[in-house]
């Protein structure tokens, strides 16, 4: 995903003169060739996540649109103050390309994790579009979306991946159907492919969508049968206000899973955590076989 970001980004460089891009030491090397080219849009500020920011908000008050990039945790958790003030509170808007994810970088230590990013993201208000890639192949085209538009967009990466890519599942995208009134399983972005291993052989419908703001609401009250379950790949109950109200005068029951409130204190890689917050495909289907299993028992 980092690479079709980065090729992406290049290519708006040369093709759009109001396209910018901001960094804070990350990616630099990958973005020479376009900053030799493009001295005037491509900045680099250093190890200084909240002016980067900063810059993103001057940058769209004259009129360009600023691709901003880092590591999730220093791009949303450290410069949250910067995004609330600087774009949000002076009414303007940057792309925001975040790597790393919830534990990509889990071996650099809890600086490197960020689960709680797009919970951040809803503190702002309801003016923010949140994707979350599950396939490289998703990466570009919601990216120049993102870039034509004059919207507040956060583009979260991660090095996990599906087996194959849903360019089009800005809404619930039904990728297996179960029977009629059926438990309905969401899997947000990267958690796909792990969802449908984890529920293999049970009656349930799996949807997918790699843009979980604005959440596709008329999609899920569609698709819901008394029973709900969002798989997400960061912080477990992240959705589950969106999708509570969006349910709130239909009787269900709703399983919210993803990563885990409790700091770990390991380092481990992104597999290991997966396992440790029981968001593999062994610890999915033991608490979505408990949760549907508890409602027929």
């Amino acid at each position: 995903m980092r690479t079709a970001f980065i090729d992406t980004t290049t290519a708006l460089l040369d093709e759009d003169p109001r396209t910018a891009l901001v960094l804070a030491d990350i990616s630099v090397s990958q973005f020479a060739p376009a900053g030799r080219r493009h001295p005037d849009r491509v900045l680099n500020v250093g190890i200084r996540e909240q002016l980067m920011i900063g810059v993103a908000g001057g940058l769209a008050l004259t009129g360009l649109r600023p691709i901003v990039h880092s590591y999730a945790t220093f791009l949303v958790d450290r410069a949250y103050e910067q995004i609330k003030l600087d774009l949000d509170h002076q009414g303007v808007s940057a792309v925001l390309v975040s790597i790393g994810a919830s534990y990509d970088a889990a071996e650099e230590g809890r600086t490197h994790q960020s689960p709680g990013d797009v919970a951040l993201f809803d503190s702002l208000g309801d003016g923010w579009t949140v994707r979350v890639p599950g396939h490289p192949d998703e990466v570009a085209p919601l990216l120049r979306d993102a870039a034509a538009g004059d919207d507040p967009v956060y583009l979260r990466l991660t090095e996990q991946r599906n087996a194959e890519a849903y360019p089009d599942a800005d809404r619930l995208r039904v990728l297996r159907r179960g029977g009629p009134d059926a438990p309905l399983v969401v899997a947000v972005g990267p958690m796909l492919d792990t969802t449908l291993d984890a529920t293999e052989g049970m009656d349930v419908t799996v949807a997918y969508t790699h843009t979980p703001r604005p959440f596709d609401t008329a999609g899920l009250r569609a698709l819901a049968g008394t029973d709900v379950v969002l798989v997400e790949p960061y912080l477990a109950g992240t959705s589950s206000a969106v999708a509570g109200h969006a349910l709130a005068d239909v009787p269900h029951r709703l399983l919210t899973l993803g990563v885990g409130r409790t700091d770990l204190r390991r380092y481990g890689d992104a597999a290991d955590h997966a396992r440790w917050h029981g968001l593999d495909a062994a610890g999915l289907r033991r608490t979505i076989g408990a949760f549907l299993g508890s409602a027929r028992g």
